[in-house]
């Protein structure tokens, strides 16, 4: 999605300040593993994730969105998730860099994460964002993404990758789900294909085995016809949801965003350069 935002970006002439949901986790890579080492082996359920609040720095993240959208200013950080990443900065992979202010003259926020629209006890980011966007697989297509990426970059063993997931599950159901019924558009990729038993799937489902649901919270304003006939072999399957080709999701990305980030755009003042 990121891709695609910069593709907007660049063609309408927006600086944006991009930041990674990686970079505001608590833990770098080698105290997460001991984070979860140190979990009590009494036969409790040990849940320590990076869905979770406990292994986030969320009073940070809403720290930036409420002080770039008031002054354009904020303090991020890199999560290095690789050598390529880690060799600019002398660092080794899996650890961050050292917090540092945002480049000034910068037009928006964008954030790619898992908790741009969380609330919690301590903390409503999703009070502080103007465009909040959903994009998510069906959870059997996710898990078949997570096991092909976890056997093939990481060389994790299957049991691994399912402890993994068991683990994650209670702090995606508190801390993820409900995420999706904050946004303004939510974007889930449904294959076509058999996905019943993701754990014995051979291939990830292509973009051109699935549909793409779209569906906007509010859709006054959104020109359905406009869409369907842009985007060829779409058709509505609410009175709020249009269901499009896998192949067309990127097309349907820049159709909609456009107009919604030059809305944005023409409601906020251009930051000084």
């Amino acid at each position: 999605m990121t891709k695609t935002f910069q593709h907007i970006f660049r063609r309408e002439g927006i600086t944006p300040a991009i930041v990674e949901g990686d970079s505001f986790h608590r833990f770098d890579r080698e105290q997460m593993k001991l984070a979860m080492a140190a979990e009590p082996d009494d036969g409790s359920e040990n849940t320590l994730s990076h869905f979770g609040e406990e292994a986030n720095l969320l009073k940070e993240l809403e720290s930036l969105f409420r002080d770039y959208g008031k002054a354009g200013t904020g303090q991020v950080r890199k999560y290095l998730h690789d050598d390529d990443e880690a060799k600019p900065y002398g660092q080794r992979p899996g650890t961050f860099t050292p917090w540092e202010d945002l480049a000034p003259g910068t037009d928006l926020l964008y954030y790619e994460g898992l908790h741009g629209a969380a609330v919690t006890q301590n903390v409503n980011i999703a009070a502080h964002a103007d465009l909040i966007v959903g994009v998510v697989p069906i959870v059997n297509l996710e898990w078949i993404q997570k096991v092909h990426r976890d056997k093939t970059t990481r060389g994790y063993s299957d049991e691994a990758i399912i402890d993994t997931i068991l683990r994650r599950m209670p702090d995606y159901v508190t801390y993820i789900c409900p995420q999706f019924s904050r946004t303004y558009i939510n974007f889930q990729r449904v294959p076509t294909v058999d996905t019943s038993n993701p754990f014995a799937a051979r291939t990830i489902p292509t973009a051109d085995e699935s549909f793409v649901i779209i569906k906007f919270s509010d859709p006054k304003g959104i020109d359905f016809p406009y869409l369907l006939s842009m985007l060829h072999d779409s058709f509505m399957s609410r009175a709020n949801s249009i269901v499009v080709p896998g192949g067309k999701m990127e097309l349907a990305m820049q159709l909609i965003f456009t107009p919604l980030i030059l809305r944005l755009m023409d409601k906020r003042p251009r930051r000084t350069r």
